[in-house]
């Protein structure tokens, strides 16, 4: 798909998105969908995913997994229909933090095996589903989003920062494995930003979830996220955008 020095966003390529319905998922896929990509929506609630895919018209393709089923990521090329198994970005963006922003001890065990499930294993689950026809295909690009926290780890986020650490030593790892192919590896680290990820990590409570991001200064957009992963896939062959941090302008 990438030639003459362009990017490998290009018409006609098929992208898939991890956790596309809502937040950095949904607006990523929105923004690929305008470039002309065919776009694999993945995520677990059905309703949401349909809402994305009706916005995104024939560009757009719904697949109900869920990423920390072993089986179903096992068989996800299988359940695409052939024209959509050609693969040429990935974008890893599926997890979360239920239970999160609490002591370690005070967690239960099983939300913190969750989140190290969805944020690591699941990505893992995915990318050793799709890799082996970006290598056959000779062509590729797969963004891993991470987070600051998987750079500075903070009070009550043990877990939650372990899993994005998780996440930084693979994309980093899977970048040297694959260091003499044409395959992209990049990760994006976003800070702040809001989604519906605070709710959910306090069991779906929309008002906490607001005002927990009510207390900063300023928080980015999932549009900007979005934004930032384009920039990476827009480079040129011979380029790779390894990471990129992303910060609200306003900060504590």
């Amino acid at each position: 798909m990438a030639n003459d020095g362009e990017g490998i966003l290009q018409p006609g390529a098929i992208a898939l998105v991890t956790g596309a319905s809502s937040g950095i998922g949904r607006a990523t896929a929105g923004l690929l969908a305008t470039r002309g990509a065919r776009v694999i929506c993945l995520g677990r609630n059905r309703a949401r995913l349909a809402e994305v895919v009706e916005r995104l018209g024939d560009r757009g393709y719904a697949l109900e997994l869920d990423i920390t089923d072993a089986a179903a990521c096992a068989g996800l090329l299988e359940r695409l229909p052939a024209a959509l198994r050609a693969i040429d970005i990935l974008v890893n963006n599926a997890g979360h933090d239920l239970g999160g922003r609490r002591r370690f001890d005070q967690g239960e065990v099983e939300e913190w095996a969750s989140i190290m499930d969805a944020n690591v294993t699941g990505m893992i689950r995915v990318t050793h589903a799709i890799v082996p026809g970006m290598l056959a295909r000779g062509r590729g690009h797969i963004v891993n989003i991470g987070s600051v926290a998987g750079l500075q780890v903070y009070r009550d986020g043990s877990i939650y920062s372990a899993s994005k650490f998780a996440v930084h030593a693979l994309t980093e790892g899977l970048r040297k494995d694959y260091a003499d192919t044409d395959l992209r590896v990049t990760e994006i680290l976003p800070g702040l930003t809001r989604t519906g990820f605070a709710a959910a990590r306090f069991h779906g409570d929309a008002a906490k979830g607001a005002a927990y991001y009510d207390q900063f200064p300023a928080a980015i957009e999932p549009v900007d996220i979005a934004r930032t992963i384009l920039f990476a896939l827009d480079q040129p062959p011979q380029v790779t955008i390894a990471q990129l941090v992303v910060m609200p302008t306003r900060q504590e």
